[in-house]
């Protein structure tokens, strides 16, 4: 399989317009990686690098910087990474579900734009607003970052000008991230942003294979068994958990759909079989980034709570609640499985689907069309939802256990599960079926000689 896969890679070269493409996306991913290293001159950001680098940062800080590649640590242009523009696609695609003006607007010719132009509107008010709290958390370092000692702000005497030009600076690097990674999208391989982001995700790499490195290193020789043993089955846990997360990726329902034969004018459509895929996962990742913000705050305002008015009561409270504590995770697993179902519920339209399976002359066998449809459609959902969302609690709940209750380092846990490895595979997975289809309509192989990329559940 791997000289089929080297083979496959060297074919893709072989074809101009694909080799091209990718070249295109490698220099492109290149300059994005910079904006993640290059300070904002007026701060010291190599301080706050050697503090992260000496502190391991779990939680939410530790995945900010993990989608940023390291910007943040490094008071970066690219502080704020692509951050802001997922979190407006995000708003504007729930609004779209509960608002009937971009619901309408979304089924319009021409209404995709509009509604991607507001997202890039959004997206530099996010920026503006996530830039300032960005300036002023850097002014105070320590609210933020326990144990942190130095100063990052150069500029004391000219604390608005460092203000004004902070929120500028950081407001520039995600959109011309964002800028970039359209130019992929349109001009490369894949899908810019998430491309983006599984970079930035991968850069952490390195220091994470150096970190298990010095997990299983001594210069003794004693343990070495148990340490070989260890190692043998954190290797095999990896590949556990990256079949499962390919798996769940890749599964979904096929509903067998039959068209009746129909007359438009002169013409005459014949009917045929088709089937609609329902993806076990239909949600991705947004339910574990729900979760994981909505749990950040309850502890922190329990203990600064305690603390000023000296309730005893609220500081156990939040110490049971602190990241990785077994009530912290049966909430992240619950709150996983509401979020999944919230999301299906807020963007699956089922009375929508059965309404246009019914205009175009479908219909599922055995099923009546219309309201019929539309419950057979809800109810069948609603089961694959609820074994996507077991198995995505499953992948989310492994990096904590590894990070709080083993003692394993964040950068490293992280590979194990979660986040971002939902992210990279399936954007890894996206990339090579698109790959795959230049190579396929070239007759070339693909990159399996058996099947395709695609579901098979």
């Amino acid at each position: 399989m791997f000289r089929n896969i080297v083979t496959t890679f060297a074919n893709c070269f072989k074809i101009p317009e694909l080799k091209s493409r990718i070249l295109f996306t490698v220099g492109v991913l290149a300059i994005c990686r910079l904006a993640a290293l290059i300070p904002i001159p007026w701060l010291n950001g190599a301080a706050l690098a050697d503090y992260m680098e000496k502190n391991d940062r779990g939680g939410v800080l530790g995945l900010f910087s993990m989608f940023t590649g390291g910007g943040m640590e490094h008071c970066a242009i690219g502080s704020l990474g692509i951050m802001p523009y997922i979190s407006a696609t995000i708003i504007i695609q729930l609004l779209s579900a509960v608002v009937p003006s971009l619901s309408k607007m979304a089924r319009e010719e021409g209404g995709r734009t509009k509604i991607i132009q507001y997202g890039r509107y959004l997206t530099v008010l996010l920026c503006i607003g996530w830039g300032a709290a960005s300036a002023l958390g850097w002014e105070h370092p320590q609210s933020i970052f326990s144990g942190f000692t130095d100063k990052l702000v150069i500029w004391d005497q000219h604390i608005w000008l460092y203000r004004i030009l902070t929120i500028i600076a950081l407001t520039s690097g995600t959109m011309v991230l964002m800028w970039l990674g359209e130019q992929i999208t349109e001009r490369g391989i894949g899908n810019g942003i998430s491309l983006i982001i599984t970079v930035n995700i991968l850069a952490r790499l390195p220091q994470a294979a150096m970190g298990l490195v010095d997990m299983f290193s001594s210069h003794s020789t004693s343990g070495g068994g148990s340490k070989t043993i260890n190692a043998i089955m954190l290797l095999a846990l990896l590949v556990i958990v990256i079949a499962i997360v390919i798996a769940i990726t890749q599964a979904q329902r096929k509903i067998p759909v039959q068209y009746a034969q129909r007359a438009v004018g002169r013409k005459v459509y014949s009917g045929g079989t088709s089937f609609m895929p329902l993806r076990v996962n239909y949600p991705g990742v947004m339910p574990i980034i729900f979760a994981g913000a909505v749990l950040m705050f309850p502890q922190q305002i329990l203990m600064l709570l305690g603390r000023s008015l000296s309730i005893p009561f609220l500081t156990d409270l939040a110490g049971y609640l602190r990241q990785g504590s077994p009530l912290y995770l049966t909430l992240y697993a619950l709150m996983i499985l509401a979020f999944s179902y919230f999301w299906v519920a807020t963007q699956f339209n089922e009375i929508q689907i059965a309404d246009d399976l019914k205009k175009n002359g479908g219909y599922v066998p055995g099923v009546r069309p219309g309201q019929a449809t539309s419950d057979y459609l809800h109810n069948s959902m609603s089961r694959i939802t609820l074994a996507g969302a077991v198995i995505l609690c499953v992948i989310a709940v492994i990096p904590q256990i590894l990070y709080d209750m083993m003692g394993m380092p964040n950068q490293v846990a992280q590979f194990f599960g979660g986040t971002s490895m939902l992210i990279t595979v399936g954007v890894l997975l996206d990339t090579m079926r698109q790959m795959e289809s230049h190579l396929l309509t070239r007759n070339y192989d693909g990159f399996l000689k058996k099947g395709k990329l695609k579901g098979r559940f």
